[in-house]
Parts: structure tokens; C-alpha cells; sequence
């Protein structure tokens, strides 16, 4: 049991007319937790509800998206290639104020609130003709006076429907590209009429929309808004301009809550930090934010949000006095029961979030049709309806062996053992972990090892026994009697066999250059042929040690396959490092002197020189051998092939199969 006294997360604060039984907030997340695109269905509830029965005091759920003032000739495609809603907006049909009525319903059942955010995501209008996002191709077309006065019209209309299903509070989004962002940034304002100025006229248009909303829904319901301390951008407003900026906004006592975070909306730092920034770095804004506020007739409360994982960090926050609420989605993404555990003294058990950012990653660009929520150490994630179905004792108890300690090996048998299953892990190395060790070697991915230590408990507390150090194999198996047999043996590096001069004792591979395995020189070639995290990974590692680290990448740019809310990031991070990337090329030759190179998508050839070693990474290769010999020799045991042992993927697809396997045992 934890000693750690939490005097503040857990007790309760009054928010304007609502009361938070505790702290912990569930910002506002658009995860896409519902499989019916743009209503409240199961799937929805059961997402967001089990935080809330987990212990989270304040439910934001996912946005609400509005509607902008399109002409009604505008194709759709327009507004769905940009983020918005042209003819009509979810808020505005029945069904949806039906379903989130029943949500809300089961939020309040569950202890907590329910706060509806209310947004204009769009990058067709602007209050000037400059790119909201860099990144974004779109000019937007220059509001005019009738145009705003729909949008604060529209504000105000889904406000009153959020009052009617029972929110306890109202959000308007000022942050991330959204039309109050818009307004605010003096990038994308620079209109000189009424609604453009300096930081305290450029707030005229989030004041009138919350003046539209309070004319509509009084003061039964709680109002604030959220917003970004810092924009990151070229030409963006800095801390002073913010504080400028909210404390105009609040002085009109239209304010109930600011919800406040740190970040660019398509660069770095994200508004969504990874695992290469510390944990709440931008915390000064939030006491800032609150020193400010405090003199005013009319209190504020400030919630400060910004890569918050642990219960212990939450509550030196609001201790130290750097915000009133503490916003911690990821945390409860990774471990829903993560504030009930807390407040159980149970820390031991509660499941990091290790901020890799798939979760919202992926929401923004899905790699699955239809889309389901994804969390790399959370099998539950997307599945909620699964696992309530499925998730029950055992009918028929049995031996389980297990062979392998990675995230699907571990998964398979904490699963299998929670059921009622007796297991036995197998792990021929000397800890638990597998790709995760390798990984949270690299500079920036030591919050992976989390997931090791939450594995390694949860092998104690739920009593499997795992055997280190233990090379498995058909003689080892039989001898313990298996009903069942889990083969998680993961994978290996891949050996590419179209490259000549493999042999040369400079060429190695990038997972023994992370192990200490093997060594490199000072110039080092990093040949990659993989688009997500493993070639920056490698790299980061290298050049953190003082080597000059050149990648060589496949596609048109380095990790191609990491989405929005990372891709700049990682960049930013090797920008930092004084990596250099050359991109669109293959391997075709390493020498003494040099590395030879075709064009990935032509056949322009280049050559280049001067490199002390290459490293190689080419992804991995499944290992599946001791599953086909058991399989071969028959036998009467359930037999199960696990993770990347079936397929190399990426954490989320290891830690669901295996789970998935402990489930059908």
C-alpha cells in the first residue's frame, strides 16, 4: 500500500455552478470512440464512462464539432477534407441529443461531470487571408461581418443544446486551429476593423461568443474556455500576449474555468507533448494564469493540461499552486481505474501512460477502417464492449505456459492468469520486457520502461510465475504439462539479401547498436527502410552520444508513418541533434569507401563516402519457428501464436493479441 497522502487531488471544487467531486479532469479528446461517425452510441459510453467510474471527476468526452457558414452549393468535400461541418452539425439532429442525454445520465450516475466542448475546426474561414496552419493548403476565405455573426450565433445554439441534455458545463474551444484560435493569433488576425488589435482587442470574438452563450443557457451551467499558453509559431503570440489575452477575457465575469495547455498544433512541441518532454513542462503557465486571475471580483479556476501521467505529479500541482484542476486524458486512456487506484494507495498497480501519442495520433489519421481507439499498453482501448462481454472467469482452469516476456507474451499470460488460468512465462532473457528495453534505451523513450515495471508487477500480483533466463523448447514445454501454449518469440532483425557487402565488419544492425552489442565510429550512415519510430529512435541514440548521424530514409521524409500530433517532434528532435536525413533512396552497395544508393521510386543512382560505420534498419522478421514444431508434432494442448512472433507490428498490435489470446484460453 502507497503512503503517499493526497490532500488535494480528491477533494472536491466548486466551479462556478458546478461542483468537481475531485481534481482529475478528462479534457476534451476527439479519440473517435464512436463506431456510428458523429453520433453517441455504445461504444462512446462505455469509452468515456469508465473513467468516470474509474475515479476522473471531469468528463470532457470529444468535441462538439459546429457548423460554418458554408454557401449551400459548397460540395461536402470541401468541408470533410478540412475538418468541418458545412451543412449541418451533429448537435443539430435528435438522435445525437439523445445519445449524449444517456451519456451524460450514466456520467452523473457514475459520481462525476460532464463538461461539452464546442468547436469550429475549420481552415476555410479565417478573420484574415493567412493559413490557420502552417501545414494546411488551404487560403481561408475572410469572414465578413455577417459570417461571425453566425458563427456566435452557432455557439449559442449548440450551447442550449448541450444545457438541455444535462451538461454541467460549456467549453469553447480557443485552441489548435479552431475559429477562437483564429481570432486570437496575431498570424492569422490581422484584420484592422473592430475585431483585430493588439491581445486585448483580438479577444472580441471569443468575449461575444461567450456573451451569446450566457444570454442563452444563464448561469445554471458552467462556461469556460480552452486555450493555448503559447503558440510555437513564427510570428505567434508568447506567454505575456496570453496572459494578456485571458485575463481580458475574464475580467468581462463571463468566465467560469480556462482550460489551458502549451503547443503547436501540426510542430513542436505538440499540444499533445510525447515522451521527449518532460512531464508537466509548461507549468509556469498555469501558475501564471492563476496569479493573474486571483485578484478578480469573480473566481476562475485553471486547469492545466500538458503530458500529466502520475497521481503524485497531479497533486504536487495544485499543492504547489500552478492550477486549480489537472487535465490527464492519456492517463486514463492507459489505465482508466488509474484515480480509483490512486486513491486506493494502490500506485503499484496503476498502468503509465508512456506518451508514445498513438492514441491521438491515430484519431487523426486512422491506419484502420472502421476506426477504433488505440492505446499501445491498453488492450481494453476501442474494445470496452468486448472485453465486457468476454472478460470472466475461466469454465475450465488450466496450465498455461507462456514463452516469451514481451508486451503480447506478458499480455497472454497477465490475461490468462487473471481468468484463473495457472501460468508459467518462459523468458530466455534476464528480464521481462522484450522491444520495450531496447527501446526506452534511446534518449526521450525511458517513460516505455513504465510499461516493464507494470508487466513485472502484474506477474506477482496476479501469480504467474515467470522463469528468466530460460531457453524454451519442446522438451522444456512438455515437461510442464501444458493444457495450453502461447508462443510470443517475437522477432529478429531483418537481414535484407539484395544488398551487397553485408559482411564488412563496419555494417551492423540498429537493435545491437541499442544493446551495446555492437559499436560504431564517429560518422555513422543509418540506412532505413522502415517509416515509423525505430530509424529516429536509432538515430536519436547515436547522435545523444556526440556521433554525426546521417539517415538515409526510403521515403520522401523521415517517419513517414508517425502521424500529426508527433511528426513534428520527431523532426524538431533531430533537427536538435544535428541529424541529417537524405531521403528517396535503397541500398544497393556498402564498400570500404562508401554506400551506393538507388532512387526509391526511379533509377537515378548516388553514391556517397567518409562514413565510419552503417547501421542497418530494415524492420524485423517474425520468429515462428518453435510455434510451427509444436504445431507439427500435434498434441492435445491449445496452441496460440502471439504478437510479432506472427507479425511484427507496432506495441498496440502485440499488447491486443496477446490480451485477445488470454481472453479466448
Amino acid at each position: 500500500m502507497s503512503q503517499v497522502n493526497f490532500e488535494h487531488l480528491f477533494t472536491p471544487l466548486q466551479v462556478g455552478p458546478m461542483r468537481v467531486p475531485n481534481r482529475i479532469c478528462e479534457t476534451t479528446n476527439t479519440i473517435n470512440s464512436s463506431m456510428t461517425p458523429g453520433m453517441i452510441d455504445e461504444h462512446f459510453i462505455a469509452h468515456h464512462v469508465a473513467k468516470a467510474r474509474g475515479g476522473t471527476g471531469w468528463i470532457g468526452s470529444e468535441t462538439w464539432l459546429l457548423n460554418v457558414p458554408f454557401p449551400p452549393e459548397t460540395p461536402d468535400e470541401i468541408g470533410l477534407s478540412i475538418g468541418c461541418a458545412p451543412h449541418g452539425a451533429a448537435y443539430q439532429y435528435p438522435a445525437f441529443a439523445e445519445g449524449m442525454k444517456k451519456f451524460v445520465d450514466e456520467v452523473h450516475a457514475a459520481g462525476s461531470v460532464a463538461i461539452v466542448q464546442l468547436t469550429q475546426l475549420t481552415s476555410a474561414w479565417g478573420p484574415s487571408a493567412v493559413p490557420m496552419v502552417g501545414a494546411q493548403s488551404y487560403t481561408p476565405h475572410v469572414l465578413t461581418e455577417a459570417d461571425i455573426e453566425f458563427c456566435i450565433n452557432t455557439y449559442a445554439d449548440a450551447a442550449a443544446v448541450a444545457k438541455a441534455v444535462g451538461a454541467d458545463g460549456i467549453e469553447v474551444h480557443c485552441a489548435h486551429e479552431t475559429m477562437g484560435h483564429s481570432f486570437l493569433s496575431p498570424v492569422s488576425n490581422r484584420r484592422t476593423d473592430k475585431w483585430g488589435g493588439g491581445p486585448t482587442e483580438r479577444v472580441r470574438f471569443v468575449v461575444e461568443v461567450l456573451k451569446g452563450i450566457r444570454a442563452r443557457v444563464g448561469d445554471s451551467v458552467a462556461l469556460g474556455i480552452r486555450i493555448s499558453a503559447q503558440e510555437f509559431r513564427q510570428g505567434g503570440y508568447d506567454i505575456m500576449e496570453f496572459r494578456e489575452m485571458l485575463y481580458a477575457i475574464a475580467e468581462t465575469g463571463l468566465l467560469d474555468f480556462a482550460d489551458i495547455d502549451t503547443g503547436h498544433c501540426w510542430g513542436a512541441p505538440s499540444y499533445v507533448p510525447n515522451s521527449y518532454y518532460p512531464h508537466a513542462e509548461y507549468r509556469e503557465a498555469g501558475k501564471a494564469a492563476k496569479e493573474d486571475l486571483s485578484g478578480l471580483d469573480k473566481k476562475v479556476a485553471v486547469l492545466f493540461t500538458g503530458r500529466i501521467n502520475d497521481p503524485v505529479l497531479a497533486e504536487s500541482l495544485i499543492k504547489d499552486g500552478y492550477c486549480d484542476l489537472v487535465g490527464m486524458v492519456r492517463a486514463g486512456i492507459a489505465d482508466p481505474e488509474f484515480a480509483n487506484k490512486a486513491r486506493e494507495g494502490r500506485l503499484g498497480e496503476i498502468r503509465r501512460c508512456i506518451a508514445c501519442t498513438r492514441c491521438i495520433d491515430e484519431a487523426s489519421e486512422s491506419l484502420y477502417i472502421p476506426y477504433t481507439p488505440m492505446c499501445s499498453i491498453n488492450p481494453v482501448i476501442g474494445n470496452e464492449l468486448r472485453w465486457k462481454d468476454q472478460y470472466k472467469p475461466a469454465t475450465k482452469k488450466k496450465r498455461v505456459v507462456v514463452v516469451g516476456g514481451g508486451l503480447a507474451g506478458c499480455e497472454a499470460a497477465r490475461i490468462s492468469a487473471l481468468r484463473g488460468h495457472q501460468v508459467t512465462l518462459l523468458e530466455q532473457g534476464k528480464r521481462l520486457g522484450g522491444q520495450l528495453l531496447i527501446a526506452s534505451r534511446a534518449p526521450g523513450r525511458d517513460s516505455f520502461e513504465d510499461q516493464v515495471y507494470f508487466e513485472e508487477n502484474e506477474m506477482k500480483r496476479t501469480g504467474v510465475e515467470v522463469r528468466l533466463e530460460t531457453k524454451a523448447d519442446l522438451a522444456a514445454i512438455k515437461a510442464l504439462k501444458p493444457e495450453a501454449i502461447v508462443i510470443a518469440t517475437g522477432a529478429v532483425p531483418r537481414v535484407p539479401h539484395d544488398v551487397e557487402g553485408l559482411e564488412l565488419p563496419h555494417v551492423v544492425y540498429g537493435w545491437d547498436v541499442m544493446t551495446g552489442v555492437a559499436k560504431t565510429g564517429k560518422r555513422v550512415a543509418v540506412i532505413s527502410q522502415e517509416d515509423y519510430y525505430e530509424t529516429p529512435v536509432v538515430a536519436d541514440f547515436l547522435a545523444s552520444k556526440g556521433k554525426e548521424v546521417t539517415v538515409f530514409c526510403k521515403n520522401v521524409h523521415l517517419g513517414w508513418e508517425v502521424a500529426r500530433y508527433s511528426l513534428g517532434m520527431v523532426i524538431a528532435r533531430m533537427e536538435s541533434l544535428g541529424v541529417t536525413t537524405v531521403p528517396n533512396v535503397t541500398l544497393t552497395k556498402v564498400d570500404a569507401k562508401g554506400i551506393d544508393f538507388v532512387s526509391a521510386v526511379g533509377s537515378k543512382t548516388s553514391r556517397f563516402e567518409g562514413f565510419d560505420s552503417v547501421v542497418l534498419v530494415y524492420g524485423a522478421v517474425a520468429q515462428p519457428e518453435l510455434y510451427e514444431q509444436l504445431k507439427a508434432e500435434g498434441g492435445t494442448a491449445e496452441l496460440f501464436l502471439a504478437g510479432a512472433a506472427w507479425l511484427p507490428r507496432r506495441m498496440a498490435e502485440a499488447t491486443r493479441h496477446g490480451a485477445h489470446i488470454g481472453l479466448a484460453i
